[in-house]
């Protein structure tokens, strides 16, 4: 096998992931805000994945690759730039499951996108969209990001909400499977909540199954109505906990009248990994399962003879 062929095909591995990583180092280093959270910019998942692709394809212009084999090259680059991820940047599996779409579709269309311009060897507009990706690189970097939501959920509960009271603000573990894809794989769901007392200012703490605790304080407490918490301490890991802060909760209940009850669960959360449009996606569908898993379980114990 040509030499000069091994050589190109190797230089499109090694140098955008390199090139990525020494992106994304210089804006930690010069445009983090340095608040304290990891901040993840759009630019990062795709402008870099981009340029990446572009970068690939300029040293592999002369191996007339085909469509299939191109992509498969970009699937292996994308798949380093991930264990890299892994080893460099301290990622947890769940996070690189949830950014890898992202990353191997804008690494594939960046090296489509390099295939063309390298064809039409027009130096000018090649420099100018290389150029012109940096720049937003840069200016989104360096600009300030903030996203908040908040996640409702509810069902019906065939009891009184006397009954279900003390249930929602502490209650035993949980001892049903998991049913979220999530949750089986690996990310911590909830299982217990315990409680120092049952009044306003008292602490509460949301333990999960790996051993976390989220550290609560009642700052709502109308027994049969209202029961509402900050969280005032949260752990850090790997895992999307590490890009997220959930800053309250709350369970409201409604009498129906008729004997049952419609149990309402909200929380309120930050975001720190941009494009919202992508992983607010995914922080609604984890806050949702982490609802439901609850208020499942507050069914069943309040619903029992």
């Amino acid at each position: 096998m040509d030499n000069r062929f091994l050589s190109a095909k190797q230089m499109g591995f090694i140098v955008p992931n390199a090139m990525a990583f020494t992106l994304i180092g210089l804006s930690k280093l010069f445009f983090n805000d340095h608040s304290g959270a990891t901040v993840l910019a759009y630019s990062e998942f795709i402008i870099i994945p981009l340029l990446m692709g572009i970068l690939s394809a300029y040293y592999w212009r002369n191996l007339d690759l085909r469509g299939k084999t191109l992509s498969w090259y970009s699937c292996v680059n994308s798949f380093y730039a991930i264990v890299l991820s892994t080893v460099f940047l301290g990622e947890g599996m769940i996070c690189l499951i949830i950014v890898s779409p992202l990353i191997f579709g804008f690494v594939i269309t960046g090296a489509f996108l390099g295939k063309e311009m390298f064809k039409r060897r027009n130096q000018n507009l090649n420099i100018s969209i290389i150029t012109l990706l940096t720049f937003i690189f840069i200016a989104d970097s360096r600009s300030k990001h903030e996203y908040s939501n908040m996640v409702s959920d509810s069902l019906i509960v065939n009891a009184t909400p006397d009954k279900i009271w003390k249930n929602v603000v502490a209650f035993e573990p949980i001892r049903q499977k998991n049913n979220y894809w999530l949750f089986q794989i690996g990310m911590p769901s909830p299982m217990a909540t315990t409680v120092t007392g049952y009044y306003q200012g008292a602490g509460r703490k949301c333990i999960f199954s790996n051993g976390y605790v989220f550290g609560e304080k009642i700052v709502t407490y109308n027994p049969g109505k209202d029961l509402t918490f900050d969280i005032v301490n949260q752990p850090r890991d790997p895992e999307i906990m590490g890009h997220i802060d959930i800053l309250r909760g709350q369970f409201l209940l409604h009498d129906n009248g008729n004997g049952t009850t419609t149990l309402i669960g909200n929380s309120w959360y930050k975001l720190y990994v941009f494009p919202v449009w992508y992983y607010d996606v995914w922080a609604q569908s984890i806050t949702r399962n982490v609802h439901l898993r609850v208020m499942e379980h507050i069914k069943q114990l309040s619903e029992a003879k």
